[in-house]
């Protein structure tokens, strides 16, 4: 008997029972379904993490308030903005590791042109946030050094923002928008860093202050909400972190044995041991659902000792006809592989549904990848020869006289 003939005489046998057939397998489908779904929305995560990563740039450290106390009494981490355009000029003059620093503000605003409007962050900051961050210009030129001192009208656009407000072939550069009813020229749009980093639009620190954020009350004629530096290297980051965190120190007089009140944060790092934590949780959910597979081949081998038991007769038949162990062996084998397969392949159309589904109710971000279903697929094939392996041995080894006997 060969392989095909195998699968064939399987197929047919399995389609004598096909409610039989399918409830063994349903095991199978739900292992194979959850693998693939839990590596679709795990996969998706990581991707995500590993894009935001990349859209910060390689080498920055974020500078965040941290706590502050008024009256004795400690004020919540951001309660203040303790961080300033002081600190961002005395980083890039005393610390020697450091590349490039800026500081920002930030706030959401309608930005309209013409006949069309979007809600975005703006973000008022310096040409050196591009340089921290590795942003190139799609098209234009950044902030100029006049504009950056008194408060220029112009805005650089992401790439986001840019298509909602111009129609595609329209070229952005010179034209005229507004936000809160104050007129921008827009001198630059962005490169593409990713979907959550491409809706902003940029301004000089500046111009913020004076025209759209500096009201509030948190904030005065120095304040920026956070510096971002680059630092040479990376080897050098610890020790960079260290000098800043000295030189702040220092300069907000913070007392010894007193917390600081800021905070210098390695987000790239963070990020990267977040991912970890997803891959961790991702195998322990996979190991979970491998236990499904698990109990899908106990229940193939136990239907199929029953189908040896109920098919005696026809395995003595076909010794008697000149079937040779081998292909008694290979029969039943076959059965427990279509079986697997069969199971796996329904679990995989079920998987990739699922996490889709998902997706797109809970609005994350899913990535069906091929290795998952390879090793699904692999996983189910595995338990379909070593769970089918005894009931076909148990068959091959059944003699032909005694087998001829049974009723």
């Amino acid at each position: 008997m060969t392989m095909l003939q195998g699968f064939q005489i399987a197929l047919h046998a399995l389609r004598l029972n096909p409610l039989r057939s399918f409830l063994t397998m349903l095991g199978i489908v739900i292992g194979v379904a959850s693998i693939v779904t839990v590596f679709a929305i795990g996969s998706g995560a990581q991707l995500r993490l590993q894009e935001q990563i990349r859209s910060i740039g390689a080498n920055v450290l974020m500078i965040t308030p941290g706590a502050v106390y008024q009256g004795g009494v400690r004020l919540k981490d951001g309660s203040k903005l303790t961080m300033t355009e002081g600190d961002v000029q005395a980083i890039l003059e005393q610390i020697p590791e450091i590349q490039a620093a800026a500081g920002s503000l930030a706030g959401t605003a309608q930005v309209i042109h013409e006949g069309k409007n979007w809600n975005t962050t703006i973000n008022g900051t310096t040409t050196g946030h591009f340089m921290v961050r590795d942003w190139q210009l799609a098209s234009g030129r950044y902030f100029s050094g006049a504009e950056e001192s008194g408060a220029g009208k112009v805005v650089i656009l992401g790439s986001t923002v840019a298509r909602e407000l111009f129609a595609a072939g329209d070229d952005p550069i010179g034209a005229q928008i507004r936000i809160m009813k104050v007129p921008l020229e827009v001198v630059g749009v962005l490169d593409r860093k990713g979907p959550a980093q491409d809706d902003v639009a940029f301004v000089p620190l500046s111009t913020a202050k004076l025209r759209f954020l500096g009201s509030a009350s948190n904030i005065n004629r120095d304040s920026v909400a956070y510096i971002i530096a680059k630092v040479a290297a990376d080897g050098q980051m610890a020790g960079a972190r260290a000098e800043i965190e000295s030189l702040l120190r220092q300069r907000h007089r913070v007392p010894a044995g007193q917390e600081d009140d800021f905070k210098v944060q390695d987000p790239a790092a963070a990020m990267e041991a977040q991912q970890g934590a997803i891959r961790t949780v991702a195998l322990l959910l996979v190991a979970i659902a491998s236990v499904s597979l698990l109990v899908g081949g106990i229940s193939i081998m136990n239907v199929m000792i029953v189908s040896v038991t109920e098919r005696t007769r026809e395995i003595g038949i076909r010794r008697a006809l000149g079937g040779r162990m081998r292909d008694i062996r290979l029969q039943f084998l076959c059965e427990a592989l279509v079986l697997c397969l069969l199971g796996g392949a329904i679990g995989v159309a079920g998987g990739i549904t699922l996490s889709m589904t998902v997706a797109r109710m809970a609005g994350w971000v899913t990535s069906i990848d091929s290795e998952a279903i390879g090793l699904a697929l692999a996983f189910s094939i595995a338990t379909g020869l070593i769970f089918g392996f005894y009931p076909a041995h148990k068959a091959s080894r059944l003699s032909p006289i005694e087998a001829l006997k049974t009723e």
